[in-house]
């Protein structure tokens, strides 16, 4: 990397940073304030929902901001309604009103919508040669939140006396403020006029490029299955007579584990090609799904949220590389949006149905139900790299 890609993919890392502790802490409050105005205790994790569905239904569109505005309006635009949602969020808790409380986090979905694209910037700023480790490095920001955003919800859920977790979400405003300021030194290449004009090919014709199926494939199988594994193991390290610490002691490994591999990620796909790591994602995931069905203990339950860790790491990072590799810059506002689209799509139709899964038919059935997509994941993985091993995908 020159000096001048590695200034803009670190200061993307701190700005991954400053979201993912926001994230850490949305997801650390949100229920929980929820249930204080919630009128029935039913609806108490509605405003999380919506924060999935807002992020779910921006991603297309925020793809496209970027692609007329530039990638740092669009982070900027996002960072904003962000900001406001926190602001919103304050308020509501403040009032007792629920509903307002639901806009609020609505708009911090939004925000989500938007800086979910970091990575794909990364991409954007550096050559093909160091592109796979621009990206990997951006989410290694994440690694500084998995021990900020915890500590910081702890620090601000009772700074504000008139309302508990206030101050949680004032302290997500203010981390929207630092970010804009972040942004204004950061200098990713826009496209040009004749490249906005130029549509590139239609969708179902890169799709039917392989490699670009198995792209999304890789991402969406990934997400989704960690995230419906990782969202129901509290559920089950309690349902199993454990602890509430025991469950926080293990998520706090899952999470160093999800993004710490970004450090080396991406050298690795440049040594050995970026379909082994996808498929090494997956085999991590299956291994964690077995861990799971041996045992109930502690140590069964660690060692299974680490593998999901780097299995989830492996096939996000593995996936967005392949596909920067395989569309053009014209193309790239409808094939990201389309992708960052279907991976949320399953990750908020995993999330709200993990516990139901959960409780319903119990930890076995929620850890079988993350086989198929891997599965699938891993053998289109092994298909493309035994058929057509692509000259563009060791990033």
């Amino acid at each position: 990397m020159t000096g001048a890609v590695r200034r803009n993919v670190l200061l993307l890392a701190f700005c991954q940073a400053l979201f993912m502790t926001g994230t850490s802490m949305v997801i650390t409050v949100t229920a929980l304030a929820g249930a204080i105005c919630a009128p029935v205790p039913s609806l108490a994790t509605l405003p999380l929902s919506l924060q999935f569905v807002a992020t779910m239904v921006t991603t297309v569109p925020a793809s496209y901001v970027m692609r007329r505005f530039g990638r740092r309006n669009g982070f900027i635009v996002g960072s904003l309604v962000g900001g406001v949602g926190g602001v919103i969020s304050v308020a509501a808790l403040v009032a007792g009103d629920f509903i307002l409380f639901c806009v609020g986090s609505s708009l911090i979905g939004v925000l989500a919508g938007f800086a979910i694209y970091y990575r794909f910037a990364a991409a954007d700023c550096a050559d093909e040669e160091s592109r796979s480790r621009a990206i990997s490095l951006v989410l290694a920001g994440g690694v500084i939140a998995a021990f900020t955003g915890p500590n910081l919800a702890r620090f601000t859920a009772d700074l504000i006396p008139a309302a508990t977790f206030a101050g949680s979400f004032a302290a997500i405003a203010a981390l929207q403020v630092l970010t804009i300021v972040l942004l204004f030194f950061i200098d990713i290449p826009r496209l040009t006029a004749a490249e906005r004009r130029d549509q590139g090919r239609p969708i179902g014709e890169v799709l039917r490029q392989p490699a670009a199926a198995v792209a999304i494939l890789a991402a969406v199988a990934g997400y989704s299955a960690m995230t419906l594994v990782m969202t129901a193991t509290p559920l089950a390290v309690v349902g199993h007579n454990l602890q509430f610490g025991d469950a926080a002691i293990i998520i706090q490994w899952h999470v160093p584990a999800m993004f710490a591999p970004s450090f080396f990620t991406g050298t690795i796909i440049k040594r050995v090609g970026v379909l082994p790591v996808i498929a090494c994602g997956a085999l991590f995931i299956l291994a964690c799904v077995v861990i799971n069905l041996q045992g109930t203990g502690v140590l069964h339950f660690t060692a299974a949220l680490v593998a999901l860790g780097l299995g989830w790491n492996f096939m996000f990072v593995g996936g967005t590389t392949l596909l920067t590799s395989v569309i053009t810059r014209p193309e790239q506002a409808k094939m990201q949006g389309l992708n960052d689209f279907l991976v949320f799509s399953f990750v908020a139709l995993a999330s709200l149905s993990s516990g139901a899964a959960y409780q319903s038919f119990g930890w076995q059935a929620v850890n079988l139900g993350a086989i198929p997509g891997v599965t699938v994941a891993l053998a289109a993985a092994i298909w493309l790299a035994l058929s057509r091993p692509p000259r563009t995908v060791r990033g």
